[in-house]
């Protein structure tokens, strides 16, 4: 409900104003659901897409839309819909990260993936653009480099909550200025300033080629974290335990790992490094769904999108007409969240 009503208010208002009813509207106009090359080309692409409408034997003839139906799908419900996919995707990723490292504090920001994704990211953007196709996986290889430096240098004969976290904010920190240097190589100022903006974790200039961009890397991480669940759910039991019931913790392990590498990379790849969704949303909905991995992953699908929408019509809210990048509000929010978590913490002290 969340999300459709955050949705309701992000395409009704921007350069063009409508009414809500208007929008609603424009965004269940009969002459889009009604032709499914509509749907298709928005969804596939112009080319793709008419190929597929042609091979199911729909018409590919052009259709006129209403102007407000046409901003509404063509500018404002791409917004809308990588919203809902960065939200689902950070929060099935910092779910698993807490359950593989036994850590209430782990999330692909607080561990450095983010970082890491980051940077890969932007070393693709300014030295090797053509490679923009496939950035949720470059952004996965980096998120991936960078969790395994954090475990390794966690490392002590096993890891603590706390260990993570510094060892996170370490990474964090090296890839946050290797980030900074790569600016000084780009010639274009434009792409500084839409780096920088990117950094920062932003919804702003979204459009339907991050949507396909996305989308494939989604419905592969979100259905095998789902397959996972038992898994999960036999880690939170802790390491003798799994290996009582015969599971490879460490095959298990980073294997569910790489799963929330791709889910994260996949988010930033979009829309930036939007931190602590990955936190609190887990946090939020073992509140209400309880610890069970089948039902915490599910709801995290939905919880996700809910919060990072919501944090985004802030975003746009606040200091209208400007915008913020909704990666400040979702600070905003989780920093505190964070730091409470902190003190939650047993033994800060036995680092």
């Amino acid at each position: 409900m969340v999300v459709v009503i955050s949705g309701l208010v992000q395409v009704s208002f921007g350069a063009f104003t409508m009414s809500v009813t208007t929008a609603w509207g424009a965004v269940f106009d009969p002459i889009v659901w009604t032709n499914p090359q509509v749907l298709l080309r928005l969804f596939l692409g112009e080319g793709f897409g008419n190929a597929v409408a042609s091979a199911l034997g729909f018409s590919t003839a052009a259709v006129d839309l209403p102007k407000e139906t046409l901003i509404v799908w063509q500018i404002r419900m791409p917004r809308v819909i990588v919203g809902v996919i960065v939200g689902a995707n950070l929060a099935v990723s910092g779910a698993v990260f807490q359950a593989v490292t036994r850590n209430e504090l782990a999330s692909p920001f607080i561990l450095g993936v983010s970082s890491g994704a980051g940077l890969a990211i932007l070393l693709t953007l300014i030295v090797f653009s053509g490679l923009t196709a496939v950035l949720p996986l470059i952004a996965a290889g980096g998120g991936a480099v960078a969790f395994l430096l954090v475990y390794a240098i966690a490392w002590k004969g096993g890891t603590n909550p706390v260990r993570l976290v510094l060892a996170g904010v370490i990474v964090s920190t090296v890839f946050g200025s290797l980030q900074t240097a790569l600016f000084f190589f780009a010639d274009d100022l434009g792409v500084v300033q839409s780096a920088i903006a990117w950094t920062t974790g932003s919804l702003t200039g979204v459009d339907w080629e991050q949507v396909r961009m996305a989308l494939p890397w989604t419905f592969i991480a979100v259905p095998l974290t789902l397959v996972g669940a038992r898994q999960l759910n036999v880690l939170l039991l802790g390491e003798r335990t799994a290996r009582s019931l015969g599971m490879s913790v460490e095959r298990v392990r980073f294997a569910l790992s790489a799963v929330a590498v791709l889910a994260a990379g996949t988010a930033i790849a979009i829309a930036g490094i939007v931190g602590f969704v990955g936190l609190i949303v887990p946090h939020m909905v073992r509140q209400l769904v309880g610890s069970d991995y089948k039902r915490l992953v599910v709801a995290c699908v939905f919880a996700g999108p809910a919060l990072v929408t919501l944090a985004d019509v802030g975003a746009r809210l606040a200091l209208s007409p400007a915008q913020l990048p909704v990666g400040i509000v979702t600070g905003l929010i989780g920093g505190p969240y964070f730091l409470y978590l902190m003190r939650k913490q047993d033994g800060l002290g036995d680092l």
